[in-house]
Order: structure tokens, then sequence, then C-alpha cells
């Protein structure tokens, strides 16, 4: 009986943890995500996260996606751009990226960052939160703490693929592969908890 009990209690435990990527997988594979956008979701991004979040905001993703898909981006001028008042907005910018050393690795407390490049390509760093040594402490203005991290991928981002970092993403974006000028677009999406 005892065996019969810690055999159940270990199920409960294990199973969620077990199948919970797979179905945020599946799930991601089910969904027309970026409704028609041209440029599709990374495979980098954090399903599980992503599904939480899309799932308890639907509203304001859908809405994001949308203004994203309605603008012509690559003639959009520099700038801020409201979509759903502080719950989304979108940021243009267009400059020549950092060197490799003055690019800092950030986190946010508040905001989802959907990085999308529209013209160019830009050198970006990915890892997880943990271990991560703080270098300057969180500013809530500016919702950015940055980071010393060790062990890291890096990607070229295009305009093939938008990412996502979600609050557990650390990220060193805007690294310069050349001297060109980058086109991008930042669309902050409020974290819902």
């Amino acid at each position: 009986m005892k065996k019969i009990l810690l055999l159940v209690i270990l199920s409960d435990i294990l199973l969620p943890s077990c199948t919970a990527p797979n179905l945020s997988l599946k799930w991601f594979k089910s969904q027309d995500i970026s409704k028609g956008l041209k440029p599709h979701p990374s495979s980098t991004i954090n399903k599980a996260e992503f599904e939480k979040q899309y799932s308890a905001n639907k509203t304001v993703w859908d809405k994001a996606f949308e203004w994203m898909k309605s603008q012509d981006l690559e003639n959009l001028s520099v700038g801020k751009y409201p979509i759903d008042g502080d719950n989304a907005y979108a940021s243009i910018t267009e400059t020549v990226n950092k060197n490799f050393v003055d690019a800092k690795w950030e986190l946010h407390q508040k905001y989802i960052d959907l990085q999308y490049i529209i013209k160019g390509k830009e050198k970006i760093g990915m890892a997880p939160s943990e271990g991560a040594k703080v270098i300057n402490s969180y500013n809530e203005t500016k919702d950015v703490a940055n980071y010393k991290i060790d062990n890291a991928k890096f990607i070229t981002a295009t305009p093939k693929e938008f990412y996502l970092f979600f609050t557990a993403d650390a990220h060193r974006p805007n690294i310069k592969l050349n001297e060109e000028i980058i086109k991008k677009l930042v669309i902050k999406i409020h974290v819902t908890e």
C-alpha cells in the first residue's frame, strides 16, 4: 500500500513537469501566433512562458501582432508608437549597433521584449537568468537591470524571425556584425502575473 501511495505521489509530481514542455510545444505549433506576419517566431522562444503570457493576455498580444502586420515597417519613421496604452507600445530605431564589449546583458521585470530586425543583421546573446551577476541594479523607470553572464549562446538576428525575451530571459542585443545601419522594432508587452 505504501508503494502504491508513493507511486501516486511521484506521478503527480513528475508527470506534469515531464509533459508541460511538450504541451507548450504542441500549443506553439498549433497556433497561428504571428497571425499571418511575414517574420516567424524564432525557435529560441520560451514556449511555456509564451503560452502562459499569451493565454493570460491574448487581446494585447493580438493587438501587438496586428499592429506589426498593419505597418509598413521598412518605411516607418524612428520613434515610439502606441499600441494599447501602457500594455503595449512599439519603438523603431535606426542606428549602427554596438561593439561586442559595449553591448550589455539585460533583464526586464515589467515588460516582455518582442524584438525584430527590419533591415540588416545583428548579433544577440541569449541566456537564462540563473547565475547572472548584477552589474547595474534594476532601474524601475527604464525597466532594466544589467548583468554579467558567462555561459550564453549567440545568434544572428535577421528579418526572417522575431524574438521574445521574457523576464527570466537575459539577452544582449544590439551587437554589430559590421558597420551597416540596423533598423529595428522593439514592442514592449506588459507582463501578466
